[in-house]
């Protein structure tokens, strides 16, 4: 699975409660009209200038706050590929999994990345090149990959059970 993509840059605990606002958290259930207010308290642009494969890159604990699950909705329906941060907060890390957004931990790629650049990962071979060089990072385990892979937790379970 490679996923290249334009980077936006953020700094240390980008909370939950930013990632999707907390005054929506009753009111939108549908995973579409989560996408539209990803990150709009912190980046304004985000939501009008997000692509398909685009790559969130940011610092350390990503995700902390509330268990909330739609944080990880919203940017995989905003259409965010894949986020790399220094290090996730341990609930929104599994969220992101289960909701098969791609997340990795890898503080050297992170430190040497600037914001709007192209890059690209390779989360099979567990590589991320950008214009300062290629960083590596562990790859995803095969349970990990067969969730991303079928898009997330619940269709993964229900393609081995069998389920449609």
């Amino acid at each position: 699975m490679i996923i290249k993509g334009k980077v936006w840059k953020y700094g240390d605990n980008v909370n939950t409660d930013v990632i999707f606002p907390g005054k929506y958290t009753y009111t939108i259930t549908e995973p579409e009209e989560m996408a539209k207010h990803a990150l709009e308290d912190l980046d304004s642009n985000f939501t009008k200038e997000v692509k398909k494969g685009d790559v969130i890159v940011a610092g350390r604990n990503f995700g902390c706050g509330s268990s909330r699950e739609q944080a990880a909705t919203c940017l995989k329906y905003a259409g965010v590929g894949a986020i790399v941060a220094k290090s996730f907060a341990r609930i929104f890390f599994r969220n992101s999994i289960n909701q098969g957004l791609l997340v990795i931990q890898c503080k050297e790629a992170v430190e040497n990345i600037s914001s709007d650049e192209i890059i690209t990962i390779d989360f099979e071979k567990g590589k991320l090149s950008c214009k300062k060089g290629i960083f590596n990072f562990p790859p995803l385990s095969e349970s990990v990959l067969g969730i991303l892979n079928d898009g997330g937790l619940i269709p993964h379970t229900r393609r081995i059970l069998g389920i449609k």
